[in-house]
């Protein structure tokens, strides 16, 4: 692994009380460790894998916003400072390549390739298959960078990259991580998608009440919800329609 174990630094932390520290989950984990190739991270809205996610990939040189770590644009350096107080644990060996594709700011990215691109020199678009990123859908633009620039012997970071893909293309996303995954390179990956969460062999932590812990695929909250729904959804609709608002 490029990335072996991320601490938190508790000493240093100035305030408890002020965030991101007063996230439940900081205040209860020591370490995460990374012992495969690929690592999921899942919780609810608001539970704090997205903020680690976010600190794991600005410690390891990426732009908060996303791209490689020779972006360095922003556009609103909204950001914690939880990355200041991480200790990352990092193999030996150092990847060749990388990217941190978060959903929420990758039109941002897209935007930046754009104007770089129309600065002159060599077409950056050749990298992200030929087109430009804002000519695609949301979807499609997501899949250019991940099928033409993730690259072997790479680091990839992923914040919900479910959010742009149809059920299909998560399908596609799972066997382009396992082709580079058999070319030496690791991914970190925040998720809510029971469809993603299924690559074989992978380590999932899960966020519930403020604590994480390694968890089987089957036992996450995404499978359970996922898997009652379509056992019975006609059940399970009755039951949400029938919910008065109080």
């Amino acid at each position: 692994m490029y990335l072996k174990e991320i601490s938190l630094k508790k000493s240093k932390i100035p305030s408890w009380n002020k965030y991101p520290f007063n996230i439940p989950v900081l205040q209860s984990f020591d370490k995460i460790n990374f012992s495969d190739e690929v690592t999921f991270i899942v919780g609810e809205n608001g539970s704090g894998k997205s903020t680690i996610i976010e600190a794991i990939a600005i410690g390891l040189g990426f732009n908060p916003e996303g791209g490689t770590k020779n972006f360095n644009f922003s556009t609103n350096e909204s950001h914690s400072n939880l990355h200041k107080y991480l200790r990352l644990s990092r193999s030996f060996r150092q990847p060749k390549d990388g990217f941190f594709l978060r959903a929420e700011s990758f039109f941002n990215v897209a935007s930046n390739i754009e104007l770089l691109d129309a600065l002159g020199g060599r077409s950056l678009y050749e990298s992200y298959g030929g087109k430009s990123l804002h000519e695609q859908s949301h979807g499609e633009s997501f899949l250019s960078v991940i099928l033409n620039r993730f690259s072997k012997n790479g680091l990839f970071i992923l914040d919900e990259p479910e959010s742009a893909l149809s059920p299909l293309r998560q399908m596609t996303l799972i066997a382009r991580i396992s082709q580079l995954v058999q070319q030496q390179s690791q991914f970190i990956i925040a998720t809510h998608s029971p469809i993603l969460l299924a690559y074989p062999n992978a380590v999932i932590y899960q966020i519930v009440d403020g604590q994480i812990e390694q968890i089987d695929y089957k036992d996450t909250e995404s499978y359970q919800i996922t898997k009652a729904f379509l056992d019975n959804p006609n059940k399970m609709l009755k039951e949400l329609l029938d919910t008065k608002v109080v």
